[in-house]
């Protein structure tokens, strides 16, 4: 069943954009695993002609020769059919030659496999593109899950292909506004719940699709050794790096609060020297992001887990592995609750603040052992907004006296470029939200939340 296709409309558009232009276009589009490149493309070459080839990792001359079954089948070309060609730069000076009247796309899936397996087929490519290509009707798109050999190979001032792409695209996650369209069984706050633990990634949100609530969902996908989700981190962490064991213990480390690098590197027992390649490598992947308070010292930085399936992951799935193996795994004794307010803040920040604070830039302020968990500044008319975050319900009174803390904790914070303060609370859900308001507070609960989802 195809399932319907969600949001991208920027990144169609400038996949458009670049066909239509006159000479050779060379995209290359790349993202992590499940993230919807291949849906992406299937949309855009829909109405066009041109050959799309799926790249498999196995030998250089294997890869060569499916290639060119491709390319001959397309151009009905039984003599290149019956070549045997060595080389990629070969089978790219055939493409080259091929004096097309009109656009047509070549497009190759999963092209890390060729870089992996022989990455002659770079300079290859630079030569054909050098030589014809550029001045051709040839829309060329390379795709590609592995991002570290993405990055390196095909994107780096290194990279034959350097100065010759022009257009490269990161495919991100899908927004929780769009990825609830993909939950249309679930209830708002299950929808809510399924996003802070696996983020926006299409295919996953199709796999959490196919059930009816979040706790089943869960149950069968993460509690589970047969589950999905039990073991695709691992799968990941794997395909892209190879001390696998020293990358799992920093994410464990992270996951269960040692956010600061001296405390990661203790728990691992790492010398904290030894630390920042692998802290570098993840945040280059978007594994992990390193953190810097907004209006705080630069030097305060702390590392959190930006992928969410990650963070489930790392926090309540790696150190039951031994239990969910023997089957000796009570889903209902895992308190998710404070996984989902350290999430939801971070949703907040991310994704709901730009409805009601747009135009400011959002962070968060911690100092000494104090916190706040949303700042947000616009520097036209000096305003400042602090604002608390809470999972659960609140009633009118634990409300007004969590406002009542953040008040005192932001005489911190305050800056004179910053005159103009406002106070907010983001909740599950908060009892008595007109009479605060009328009392300057912003306040918003999830019906707030889903009136702003279902608005965009």
């Amino acid at each position: 069943m195809i399932r319907e296709f969600v949001d991208r409309e920027t990144e169609r558009a400038l996949l458009e954009e670049e066909w239509e232009k006159d000479g050779g276009r060379l995209i290359i589009l790349y993202g992590r695993r499940r993230i919807g490149k291949t849906r992406l493309v299937t949309e855009f070459i829909r109405g066009k002609e041109g050959i799309l080839h799926f790249a498999e990792d196995t030998a250089p001359q294997i890869q060569i020769r499916r290639l060119q079954e491709a390319v001959a089948r397309f151009f009905a070309d039984p003599l290149l059919a019956s070549l045997e060609l060595a080389t990629w730069d070969q089978l790219f000076t055939y493409l080259a030659g091929k004096n097309l009247p009109e656009r047509r796309y070549l497009v190759i899936d999963e092209f890390t496999y060729l870089i992996k397996n022989d990455p002659t087929i770079l300079s290859a490519l630079q030569k054909a593109w050098d030589t014809a290509l550029a001045e051709s009707n040839w829309c060329i798109l390379l795709s590609g899950s592995m991002l570290g050999l993405m990055t390196d190979a095909a994107l780096s001032y290194t990279s034959p292909l350097y100065g010759r792409r022009t257009r490269d695209m990161l495919l991100g996650a899908l927004r929780f506004a769009d990825a609830r369209k993909l939950l249309p069984a679930f209830s708002f706050q299950d929808a809510l719940k399924v996003h802070l633990t696996i983020g926006g990634i299409p295919e996953y949100l199709l796999k959490a699709g196919d059930y009816a609530d979040y706790a089943g969902f869960v149950e069968r996908e993460f509690w589970s050794r047969y589950g999905y989700f039990y073991r695709e981190p691992s799968f990941l962490l794997a395909q892209e790096f190879r001390e696998l064991k020293t990358y799992q213990a920093i994410l464990n480390a992270v996951a269960v609060g040692n956010t600061a690098p001296g405390a990661i590197a203790q728990f691992c027992g790492m010398d904290a020297r030894h630390l920042y390649p692998y802290l570098e490598a993840m945040t280059r992947l978007g594994i992990i992001e390193k953190e810097l308070p907004l209006l705080g010292s630069k030097r305060q930085g702390l590392y959190r887990i930006r992928d969410s399936l990650f963070d489930f992951w790392y926090n309540f799935v790696f150190s039951r592995r031994q239990a969910i193996e023997t089957e000796n795994h009570p889903a209902d004794a895992v308190d998710l609750n404070p996984y989902f307010g350290k999430q939801f803040e971070v949703f907040v920040r991310s994704e709901f603040a730009r409805s009601f604070l747009p135009g400011y830039t959002v962070g968060r302020w911690w100092y000494r052992g104090e916190e706040i968990d949303l700042v947000a500044v616009r520097e036209e008319g000096g305003n400042i907004v602090f604002g608390e975050c809470k999972w659960g319900n609140l009633t009118e009174q634990k409300t007004r006296g969590v406002l009542t803390r953040l008040v005192k904790k932001a005489e911190q914070v305050r800056h004179e470029r910053y005159p103009h303060e406002r106070f907010c609370l983001v909740a599950g859900g908060i009892e008595g939200k007109d009479r605060l308001r009328e009392d300057g507070f912003l306040v918003y609960d999830i019906e707030d939340i889903e009136a702003a989802c279902t608005a965009e």
